[in-house]
């Protein structure tokens, strides 16, 4: 009667636990090849993955796995010399399944040597990551999606910004001094009126430029783009606001304007949704990145989970902004709030980084 698992010697025990497990695993593809490279054992997870039966693979060469290109320039067999020199070797690409369907995988090479240090063989697993290059491939086109919208936002705010600086404006301004000019001249307290009519919606205007491009953006000082923000925006809004900084770095363009949107729509998510009096504003740099913060002494999270900061949902529009703005950077972004301590908005954006939007 043959002895059960537990009955026999440790060493045969642990041989034949192995082999259930490299038998149960379907998910991997585990298999032994010899010094020349034929497949001389093959798990369940190998047929799953490249289509082959054992019937059908043992004593094949490994390299009817790869494609004909890589079969042409002698890859596989440089993996094996590669693996026997240095013990293992690890790639990532193309691979080729049963009937010709390529799939994306992650391979391990390991040299198998006796105990006098000769290679008898080597050892082999497959991951098929087809799904999950899929998935970052996705992700990317999305990314790649939203640069190219909020590049083409950028370019509609600073055209309208300099349209209304330069036009509306200079006209008003222009209108504003002939009416100055008619007031002395004929003591007309209506034209006066008048006059302070068209100053307030000059000054209006000004903040409406602020707001869609500070002129320090245009010299990519993001310090003084939020600072020139905080003073005739913010300040214009009512809002007590401080700003604290040891961001030294001189970042590209693209960084410039990524953070300062993302500032940006904190701010205006304080203004709509906070119900605060004050607010800080704290960009440091970290981890070869600026580390931001946005945080007000607003209400906070309400009891029960409901918050009078709108953007804590995840509904809100200005939170997904940005969210997105800050991922498409390669960063993140994150929220945090305490019943009456009002909220704090924190991101985190590296100074290189292939996602940044571009101006």
């Amino acid at each position: 009667m043959a002895k059960l698992p537990s009955e026999q010697a440790p060493d045969h025990r642990n041989a034949v636990l192995f082999e259930l497990f490299v038998h149960s695993v379907v998910d991997y593809a585990i298999y032994m090849l010899d010094v020349d490279g034929r497949v001389i054992s093959w798990n369940p997870g190998a047929e799953r993955i490249k289509g082959y039966s054992e019937e059908e693979i043992l004593g094949r060469n490994f390299s009817v796995f790869y494609t004909e290109d890589d079969v042409a320039d002698g890859k596989p067999a440089t993996e094996l010399l590669m693996a026997a020199e240095v013990g293992s070797h690890e790639d990532e690409g193309w691979r080729v399944r049963s009937g010709g369907e390529r799939f994306w995988a992650n391979t391990v090479i390991t040299a198998l040597r006796d105990e006098e240090g000769t290679l008898v063989g080597f050892g082999k697993v497959t991951r098929d990551l087809t799904e999950r290059r899929k998935s970052q491939e996705e992700k990317t086109g999305r990314r790649q999606a939203f640069a190219h919208l909020v590049r083409a936002q950028e370019t509609e705010r600073r055209r309208i910004a300099w349209d209304v600086h330069d036009d509306s404006i200079q006209s008003m301004i222009a209108v504003s001094m002939r009416l100055q000019m008619l007031a002395a001249q004929r003591r007309d307290s209506a034209l006066m009126q008048l006059d302070d009519a068209i100053q307030g919606a000059i000054r209006r205007l000004r903040i409406l430029v602020a707001q869609l491009r500070p002129p320090a953006l245009n010299d990519e000082d993001l310090i003084a783009s939020v600072r020139d923000y905080l003073d005739e925006v913010v300040g214009g809004w009512g809002l007590d606001s401080t700003l604290r900084h040891d961001f030294t770095a001189k970042p590209p363009p693209d960084f410039v304007v990524t953070a300062f949107r993302i500032l940006q729509e904190a701010l205006v998510n304080v203004r709509k949704h906070a119900n605060a009096t004050a607010v800080a504003v704290s960009l440091a740099g970290q981890d070869g990145g600026l580390l931001a913060e946005v945080a007000d002494n607003g209400d906070g999270m309400k009891p029960g989970g409901e918050t009078s900061h709108e953007a804590l949902s995840g509904e809100h529009i200005g939170m997904a902004s940005m969210r997105e703005r800050a991922e498409a950077a390669q960063g993140w972004f994150r929220v945090s709030s305490k019943p009456g301590e009002g909220t704090s908005v924190a991101f985190w954006i590296p100074l290189a980084s292939p996602g940044v939007v571009r101006r």
